[in-house]
């Protein structure tokens, strides 16, 4: 059976499709995997050795040239790819209306939430199968709910695996593990004070940690580069594919990071991981895995250096400490 996964975006939301492609795994060896996932995020469905074809989609890029003659070609030709390949089953994973509008290019039955649980209930009108799920739950489990559910299985819960693997990399030379400390997301809000990165840094490399920075536009490169003017210690990642960056994280010690994707696949990676959630709900979109851990901030309050450096300790012991 030939499945495609449609899964557009964004980075977290493609890692927590992982597990529920682990269970599909297990439970379904007779199918196999390929993806349809936005462009930028093709190199995260990589790390996962059971997809095949990674179909990149632009739907970000096409709508802000929608009137282009070379849009219309690119879309064409994603829908000639997709329906080349001959689909027995396409899961939209997502539940939006532009991820149903990408599934349906495949030509192919499609499985999704049904209207009471998708995300946008217009999305399921182009579905043939439609699945409950309740929108209470994680989104991890969501998924591996809707999974079990349009392929015929129940999933284990008591169970959360990725058996996702960092590409090849990582950075030479550096003494002691690699901290990396992921202060860059998308919203003000979601942001640390850059002090507050500064103190944990401090903290970090008097521990024999050698914290690690990276950016990925100009305000971010200002906050790494505070950083490492303020803890010499730290090691100035250029910005880089993401590829590259990937292989340096999951060849980490220790991550500490704001709400944002690369927090999400440190997890996944089963790292030592700290989430610092300020302005969001960690409850049904926070970090899961075995050592990964979310700091809340409290009304009116804030995370302290400390407390993420003391919750760092503890995450550590427990690996150390844990069955190989």
């Amino acid at each position: 059976m030939k499945v495609l996964i449609v899964k557009t975006s964004s980075m977290g939301d493609v890692i927590h499709t992982f597990p529920a492609v682990e269970d599909a795994i297990r439970n379904r060896p007779d199918v196999s995997f390929d993806w349809c996932v936005e462009e930028p995020f093709a190199a995260i469905v990589a790390l996962h050795p059971a997809i095949g074809t990674i179909h990149k989609a632009a739907v970000r890029r096409w709508r802000k040239r929608l009137f282009h003659g070379e849009t219309w070609r690119e879309m064409a030709g994603l829908r000639r790819a997709l329906r080349a390949c001959r689909y027995d089953l396409v899961i939209d994973a997502q539940g939006l209306l532009k991820s149903a509008l990408v599934a349906i290019q495949a030509g192919a039955p499609i499985a999704g939430f049904d209207g009471a649980s998708a995300r946008e209930p217009s999305a399921t009108l182009f579905y043939q199968r439609k699945y409950p799920v309740p929108r209470d739950l994680h989104a991890i489990e969501r998924t591996r709910r809707l999974f079990g559910l349009a392929l015929g299985y129940q999933p284990d819960l008591s169970a959360l695996e990725s058996d996702i693997v960092p590409p090849a990399g990582g950075l030479a030379g550096v003494e002691g593990g690699i901290a990396f400390l992921l202060h860059g997301t998308s919203r003000e809000d979601k942001k640390w004070p850059v002090e507050d990165w500064i103190e944990t840094a401090r903290r970090l490399a008097g521990r024999h940690f050698t914290p690690v920075v990276t950016w990925s536009n100009d305000a971010e490169r200002k906050v790494a580069e505070a950083i490492v003017g303020a803890v010499p210690r730290t090691v100035l990642v250029p910005k880089s594919p993401l590829a590259e960056i990937a292989a340096i994280l999951g060849r980490s010690a220790l991550v500490i990071g704001a709400d944002t994707g690369l927090t999400h696949l440190a997890s996944a990676f089963g790292l030592p991981t700290i989430a610092i959630f300020l302005a969001t709900e960690p409850g049904l979109t926070g970090p899961r895995g075995k050592f990964a851990s979310t700091l809340l901030a409290p009304a009116g309050g804030k995370v302290a250096p400390a407390e993420v450096v003391a919750e760092a300790e503890r995450l550590l012991t427990l690996r150390s400490n844990a069955p190989t």
